[in-house]
C-alpha cells in the first residue's frame, strides 16, 4: 500500500463522483478502480481537513478483476511500488490536488463575470480524466449530441467492455483500454448507440494508440488527430484541457458555450466559434479554466431564457 498526504496550494474541496461512473464518492471518499500497465489498481481520496487530502494506492488480486472480453487470457502480475506510484500520480491529476491557482484568482478576481463566481466556487477545478485516452474517447463519444446522451453511451461502453471489480450495482469499472476498443468491430461500438462514423473514428483512433503511434500525452499528437477524419479542434480541445491539463485549451465549438456566449455577449442568437473565442480571449493563459468556471457556473443561464436562435 501506497498513502500520500497532499497540501493543496489553492483552496480546495473533493469533487464528486465522474459522470462515467468510475470514480465513485461515497461518505467522502472517492475510490477509482484503474489499471497501471495492465496491473490493477485500487485508489481512493479523502479530505480529513480544508487544507489535507490523503490518497490512498493498493494493489488488487488480478484473479479478483472480472476481465472485458479483448483481455489476456493469463492474469497480469500485481501491481508492484513503481505502479502504486504512477496510479497516485494519476489521481492527483484527476482530482487536480496539486493545481496553484493562486495567480488566477489574483488577476481576475475583480473581473466583472469571473470575480463572482470564484467567490462562490473558490475550488472549481475541470474535470479531468485518469488517462489522456478517457478523455480522448469520451470527446469523441460526445461530438454533435447532447451531453446526456454522450454520458449514458460512455457508461454503456464502461459496462460492456471495462474491467470489473466486484458484483452487483456496487461494482467498480474501468475504462476499456485503447488496446480494448481497437478490437472491437464497429458494429459492436454502433449497438452503443454511436452513430456508425463515430464508431469507426473511435475505433481507428485506438488503433493509432494501442499500437503507440499516437502518443495523446504531449500536444505533438494533435495535428496527427486533426488529419483523421471525424476529429476536429473541439475534439483535440477536450483532450488537451481535461486529459493533459492545459489550462488554457478552450473547447470553443461546444454547444453550451456556443449558447452561454450568446446571452453573456448580449448576441441574441446562438454565438459563432469565432465568437466564443474572441469572448474568452482575455483570459489567455487560463481560457480553458475560465470556460469550464462560467459554463459550470452559469448554465442555468441557457437553461432558464428562451430559444436562441441559430447564428447565421
Amino acid at each position: 500500500m501506497l498513502q500520500v498526504d497532499v497540501r493543496p496550494p489553492s483552496p480546495y474541496r473533493l469533487r464528486r463522483g465522474s459522470d462515467d461512473r468510475t470514480l465513485r464518492v461515497d461518505r467522502g471518499v472517492a475510490t477509482r478502480l484503474l489499471h497501471v500497465d495492465g496491473s490493477p489498481v485500487l485508489v481512493r481520496a479523502w479530505q480529513p481537513a480544508a487544507d489535507r487530502v490523503l490518497l490512498r494506492a493498493e494493489p488488487v488480486d488480478p484473479a479478483a478483476v472480472g476481465k472485458p472480453l479483448a483481455a489476456p487470457a493469463e492474469d497480469p502480475p500485481l501491481a508492484s511500488a513503481t505502479q502504486l506510484e504512477v496510479a497516485v500520480e494519476r489521481i492527483r491529476f484527476a482530482l487536480g490536488v496539486d493545481d496553484d491557482l493562486g495567480e488566477f484568482h489574483r488577476r481576475f478576481r475583480r473581473d466583472p463575470l469571473v470575480g463572482p463566481l470564484l467567490r462562490r466556487m473558490p475550488s472549481f477545478r475541470p474535470k479531468r480524466r485518469v488517462w489522456p485516452w478517457e478523455a480522448l474517447a469520451g470527446a469523441i463519444v460526445g461530438q454533435l449530441i447532447e451531453a446526456e446522451r454522450a454520458v449514458r453511451i460512455e457508461r454503456r461502453i464502461v459496462g460492456r467492455w471495462g474491467a470489473r471489480l466486484g458484483e452487483g450495482r456496487g461494482a467498480l469499472r474501468d475504462v476499456p483500454t485503447a488496446t480494448t476498443i481497437a478490437g472491437r468491430a464497429p458494429a459492436e461500438l454502433t449497438s452503443m448507440d454511436l452513430a456508425p462514423s463515430r464508431a469507426t473514428a473511435l475505433r481507428r483512433v485506438a488503433c493509432e494508440v494501442a499500437l503507440g503511434r499516437c502518443r495523446i500525452e504531449t500536444a505533438a499528437a494533435d495535428r496527427r488527430l486533426l488529419a483523421m477524419p471525424q476529429v476536429g479542434p473541439w475534439t483535440v480541445q477536450c483532450l488537451a484541457l481535461f486529459g493533459r491539463g492545459e489550462m488554457d485549451s478552450l473547447p470553443a465549438g461546444d454547444l453550451g458555450y456556443i449558447k452561454l456566449v450568446g446571452r453573456l455577449a448580449g448576441i441574441g442568437r446562438r454565438a459563432t466559434v469565432a465568437e466564443v473565442e474572441e469572448f474568452y480571449a482575455p483570459y489567455e493563459p487560463y481560457r480553458g479554466l475560465v470556460g469550464a468556471l462560467t459554463l459550470a457556473g452559469l448554465h442555468r443561464v441557457v437553461a432558464q431564457g428562451p430559444p436562441l436562435r441559430i447564428a447565421a
